[in-house]
């Protein structure tokens, strides 16, 4: 009953800001027009709508709208996916270096304007900048997970510790492209610094959709199995469940994820991190009802946090990684100084 609660509680508020991304922004408008303009397009009736407020909610805040969902869904589901593998609330894929080796890929791929990469562009075209941001993400998961692995289990004190050299030497090799790129490419990579949905257009929600899908819907299906796997992979392997193939579909679909999510938004650090802890918090551990729950309040986190980016400081629009950044430090800074002896000793 009390997660039935928590499901609706998340899909009342998810409404509530879906409709406050429409509504407010540079230039607010009315929620009659925003119902009228919706009812049309879901083909309810045939309404006389203002062509101004329909073009901006079409060109503009419609597509930034779903790509903040989308993108919030799939970190909030990744954090909580690898918080199980892990078996600690501190995996999270940008304290790990996940989103910095996909961002580094990111540019690296905008530095080079594909032009070593024309082969790959023809064949992959805009999908290009996802595939590199996900083979990016892919190398640090899979090197982060083996440093850390000690006796067939991750130590949570070598993968934190690994995940900073890691960030680190992604930050290096970024400040180095920085330092070398032209006017245009510095303005497009500090777009990955600083974590945005600027960019927001109907072809980037349909060519992120087919990356980010596919872990939504498969990751909570593993629920069943990460629950198993938290009692330690012995215990595990005890109850059939093959821990080695377990661990390879989440790092595989949550580095998918997080690696789309980073190639159209840019780094937004901490929605893996608070997500999944606040929702186990709430309901408990789970992860049949943590992994959809962190889905739903990662969208929920990430469209307020948008909507806050936009009408803070308006006409100036915030980046929205110093918004998520902001409301996750002080949760990380609780987790780890409530769990430090769990954690450390």
């Amino acid at each position: 009953m009390r997660k039935l609660a928590i499901y609706c509680l998340l899909i009342c508020s998810l409404f509530l800001v879906i409709f406050s991304s429409l509504i407010f922004g540079a230039m607010h408008i009315p929620i009659k027009e925003v119902l009228s303009i919706l009812s049309k397009y879901l083909g309810l009736h045939d309404a006389n709508v203002n062509n101004t407020y329909e073009g901006v909610i079409y060109i503009i805040r419609l597509p930034r709208l779903l790509l903040g969902l989308l993108v919030g869904a799939a970190l909030g589901v990744s954090g909580a996916a690898i918080q199980g593998i892990f078996r600690n609330p501190l995996a999270e894929p940008g304290l790990i270096g996940i989103s910095a080796g996909a961002s580094l890929m990111a540019v690296i791929v905008i530095s080079l304007e594909l032009s070593l990469l024309a082969s790959l562009s023809n064949l992959l075209g805009y999908y290009l900048l996802a595939f590199g941001a996900f083979v990016g993400a892919g190398v640090v998961a899979f090197l982060v997970y083996n440093i850390a692995r000690t006796d067939g289990r991750a130590n949570v004190a070598t993968m934190l510790l690994a995940g900073i050299a890691i960030n680190a030497f992604a930050g290096a090799l970024t400040g180095l492209i920085t330092y070398l790129a032209d006017e245009q490419q510095l303005r497009t990579i500090t777009f990955w610094m600083l974590g945005s949905l600027g960019g927001a257009t109907w072809q980037t929600v349909w060519s992120v959709m087919p990356f980010i899908a596919l872990p939504l819907i498969v990751l909570p299906l593993l629920g069943k199995s990460l629950n198993a796997f938290s009692l330690g992979e012995t215990q595990a392997s005890i109850l059939g469940l093959r821990p080695n193939r377990v661990k390879t579909q989440v790092v595989v679909l949550a580095t998918l994820a997080v690696g789309a999510s980073v190639a159209v938004s840019g780094i937004i650090g901490f929605v893996g991190l608070l997500v999944p802890h606040i929702v186990r918090l709430a309901g408990g551990v789970d992860h049949r009802f943590v992994l959809p729950a962190s889905a739903l309040f990662g969208a929920l986190t990430l469209t307020l946090a948008d909507v806050l980016a936009r009408n803070l400081a308006a006409p100036i629009e915030l980046p929205i990684g110093v918004i998520t950044a902001l409301l996750g430090s002080p949760v990380f800074l609780y987790i780890l100084i409530k769990e430090k002896k769990k954690l450390f000793n």
